[in-house]
């Protein structure tokens, strides 16, 4: 693999998956430059999938060196431990030497998420008449219904549907396995695709078990399932940028909304620490404020509702 390679690649990860405007993919590929400057530096030239944790220790010596500010330091590091994500999802890489590099110390972003009359805009906008409309469909119930990843969902084995008990086995980060609830819409459409649809479809050796396949019977890509996403949101004119992780985040927050336990969500979503669930407790301030006045002892609404 060579860099100017891996960096075109990177590039479309970050607009298309990551869904970064120009400016910043441009901030990520100049921190990535500086990368591609220091490998090239070396008496042998490292090459992306050469490089180890020791390389990007003496890279982060070296962009020290440089006189930058801890705050561009700090930047570069999150911008190379991105651009190695990248090439692990991609499977160019089967470990991430940027792993235990330690990263900036920044405040989490709150995912965005969708009303749920948006969700079922988006769902409503697939075609049905076309022979994809029933997979489409089952997809984002089961992506909805299930929380999941992107790479979980494009993955699914029929072997680990566990329907007639309301259950589905995934292999989640680390191939560590959990049990996800699926609800009777997700059930529903996924039967649907299965029973009348997928059982025309000329699967291709190896992708037996895979749930959702495309029409030359190969299982889907994660850029497929991005790209439909992005077309049902124009289709109903949505304004936000979403993608697959949106559904995921929206899953969390309506739980949480709906009064769940957030240890509940954390074993659904398959995060090993209750902190990564923690960032799903965003409630906007209407929910709370209408939570206040309709339960607090002290609050107007509940005064009158008593009275």
């Amino acid at each position: 693999m060579d860099w100017q390679a891996a960096k075109k690649g990177f590039r479309s990860y970050l607009k298309l998956e990551r869904s970064l405007s120009n400016n910043s993919v441009d901030a990520y590929l100049g921190d990535l430059d500086k990368l591609i400057q220091f490998a090239d530096s070396k008496l042998v030239p490292l090459k992306p999938e050469t490089i180890g944790h020791r390389d990007l220790s003496d890279f982060i010596g070296w962009v020290n060196e440089l006189g930058m500010l801890p705050s561009s330091q700090a930047r570069v590091i999150s911008g190379i431990k991105a651009f190695y994500r990248y090439l692990l999802l991609d499977n160019q890489i089967h470990s991430d030497p940027s792993e235990l590099i330690e990263g900036p110390k920044l405040t989490r972003k709150l995912p965005d998420t969708l009303r749920l009359a948006d969700i079922d805009k988006l769902i409503d906008a697939i075609d049905l008449s076309k022979p994809e409309g029933a997979r489409n469909k089952a997809m984002l119930e089961v992506l909805y219904g299930c929380g999941l990843r992107v790479t979980e969902l494009t993955t699914l084995k029929i072997s680990n549907l566990y329907l007639e008990i309301d259950f589905i086995k995934i292999t989640g980060k680390g191939n560590k396995e959990r049990l996800v609830p699926i609800g009777s819409q997700a059930v529903k459409y996924l039967k649907l695709w299965l029973e009348e649809v997928r059982v025309h479809v000329p699967v291709q050796n190896g992708e037996e078990d895979i749930v959702f396949l495309n029409r030359r019977g190969k299982r889907l890509s994660r850029v497929y399932v991005f790209l439909m996403i992005k077309d049902l949101a124009e289709r109903i004119g949505l304004k936000k940028s979403i993608s697959p992780h949106t559904f995921r985040h929206s899953f969390a927050t309506h739980l949480i909304e709906g009064g769940a336990d957030l240890r509940a969500i954390q074993e659904m979503l398959g995060h090993e620490s209750i902190t990564t669930t923690e960032i799903y407790t965003h409630l906007d301030r209407e929910y709370l404020k209408s939570v206040i006045i309709s339960h607090h002892p002290r609050s107007s609404g509940r005064k009158a509702r008593d009275e």
